[in-house]
């Protein structure tokens, strides 16, 4: 993060709400004490968000005292910039990308702060710490720079950017065992609750305003958590009884499933995600 900061001189730290992208930002108070955070957090809004995301984001934003850019993928269909996917309950996890990259041109942010690990899917376990980005957003994983001895290339041309990845070499069981030893509030979705939920391909997804059922699907309250927060259209919740970080802690260890298996937007293709990173995606 400090080499970000030095490198470049507007950078920004992308913020979904999720347990990744709050260890970040709390990381980041570490990094830059005593003075704040040297960037503001930006959220891509795609109007299909948990209410105890949003609710978390909008409390640590004020608590760290840093600026919230807010950019919004209903902005971008109304705009005629993305298309509304077809059918029930369309997602609009790929509509982010155009979002994003309109907002980091719009600010002339040059480098955004992820919390993407390499452990999470094969996509990114070929990614730098400074991922390189063209000037069209692109990413090429056959063009990267090395990295040896920690050292960070931030070097561009006009237009290109980065991606950086400070979180790379951690695993989800450092994440929470980082949370645990902190004692970091996490948003209420993290441990086991009762919520109504549906069945649809394999997970077990909340019903909400945005997720219906279709006639052949039956709605049940049951105990769940989830191990990752994302649109409410393509989250799975996992049954649990997990609801303490050392029984999530627990569960994880024992765990065979990644964290997401239970994203459908990932099982669209064999290589989903990296489709999605090669057009300007996280």
């Amino acid at each position: 993060m400090r080499e970000t900061a030095a490198q470049f001189e507007r950078p920004v730290m992308l913020f979904s709400g999720g347990k990744d992208s709050i260890v970040m930002a709390h990381l980041a108070q570490y990094a830059f004490w005593p003075g704040k955070i040297p960037f503001p957090l930006m959220h891509i809004d795609t109007g299909h968000n948990f209410q105890e995301t949003l609710d978390y984001r909008d409390w640590l934003v004020q608590r760290l005292g840093v600026q919230l850019v807010v950019a919004s993928v209903q902005q971008s269909i109304d705009r005629g910039r993305v298309q509304e996917e077809p059918g029930h309950n369309p997602s609009r996890n790929t509509l982010q990308t155009v979002t994003l990259l309109d907002a980091l041109a719009e600010h002339r942010f040059e480098a955004a702060l992820g919390g993407g690990r390499r452990d999470e899917e094969k996509a990114r376990a070929k990614e730098r710490f400074f991922s390189h980005r063209d000037r069209f957003g692109q990413w090429d994983p056959k063009n990267q720079r090395p990295e040896l001895w920690s050292l960070y290339n931030g070097r561009k041309h006009l237009g290109e950017g980065f991606r950086v990845f400070p979180l790379s070499n951690w695993t989800e069981m450092d994440v929470w065992q980082y949370i645990r030893l902190k004692e970091i509030p996490i948003p209420s979705l993290y441990f086991s609750h009762r919520r109504a939920v549906l069945r649809r391909d394999g997970m077990w997804l909340a019903v909400s305003d945005v997720v219906t059922p279709l006639p052949h699907e039956q709605v049940e309250t049951r105990t769940v958590r989830f191990r990752t927060i994302g649109d409410l259209t393509c989250t799975g919740a996992v049954e649990s009884t997990a609801g303490t970080l050392d029984e999530i802690i627990q569960e994880v260890a024992a765990a065979r499933v990644t964290e997401r298996g239970g994203r459908a937007d990932d099982k669209r293709s064999e290589a989903a995600m990296e489709d999605r990173k090669k057009v300007g995606y996280f």
